[in-house]
């Protein structure tokens, strides 16, 4: 796991993900707008591509060593500016899987253990790094929260999110049951295993459903993104919102 700065940075590389980058900008933007009302200057590397996890869970290892070769030749130079990534899957990835990828590659083990002690989730960042909570936000209504898996257990990140929430103004958090379970996306799972991925999709947006929430709250656009193709086709009206979108409202 990353180890906090004693000295908060001025500066960051934000890795915007591949889902953010093709399908919501909007996000990446928010993310930028967070960070930089809270005077963080934010670098964006317009060569960065992906972290490698789609080929990695797939069990093409050859092919997601290139993809990480070329993340650790983009972000290594940076150092030592942390590096921002708003969401907990592709932040995994790259503090958890790349020692797994190189660990019969001395060097290049090193190498993605440096780029891994100063990778944060944004959540991570804000209240880890930056130590705060309060950001000015204003976001009316009802919201609840789901705990995407990798975010929770291998970027250990639970309450961070929950405590940026708290202190959004005007808005209502009300409690998600089975909020750390899984929302039945898990990447390739969803394709391979659709029957058993929509009955699990399906327990959450009864979940869901029973808060009353107008909004759902979570880190990872991937998660978000199944569940909000569920809810539409179930014709309800609850949307889903990255962290950084409410943190970014006023």
């Amino acid at each position: 796991m990353p180890v906090p700065s004693a000295q908060p940075p001025a500066r960051v590389q934000l890795f915007v993900t591949c889902i953010i980058d093709s399908l919501f900008p909007h996000v990446g933007e928010a993310v930028v707008t967070v960070l930089e009302r809270l005077g963080v200057e934010v670098h964006f590397l317009e060569d960065q591509t992906c972290c490698g996890q789609p080929a990695y869970n797939g069990g093409f290892r050859a092919e997601s060593k290139q993809v990480a070769l070329k993340f650790l030749d983009l972000f290594e130079p940076t150092a030592p500016d942390p590096i921002v990534v708003p969401s907990g899957s592709c932040a995994a990835m790259v503090t958890h899987s790349y020692a797994d990828l190189f660990r019969d590659d001395p060097v290049n083990l090193a190498r993605a253990q440096a780029v891994a002690a100063r990778t944060y989730e944004l959540a991570q960042f804000l209240v880890d790094v930056l130590g705060v909570t309060e950001l000015g936000a204003r976001y009316p209504g009802r919201l609840t929260y789901h705990a995407s898996c990798h975010l929770l257990r291998y970027q250990h990140v639970k309450d961070q999110p929950r405590a940026l929430l708290a202190q959004v103004a005007e808005a209502e958090i009300v409690p998600l049951t089975g909020a750390e379970e899984c929302c039945g996306f898990g990447g390739l799972f969803a394709v391979k295993h659709g029957d058993l991925s929509g009955a699990i999709l399906d327990k959450k947006i009864e979940n869901l459903t029973a808060t009353g929430a107008a909004t759902l709250v979570g880190c990872d656009m991937s998660c978000l993104l199944h569940i909000q193709g569920g809810l539409h086709r179930d014709g309800r009206p609850v949307q889903c919102r990255h962290l950084a979108e409410i943190l970014a409202a006023r």
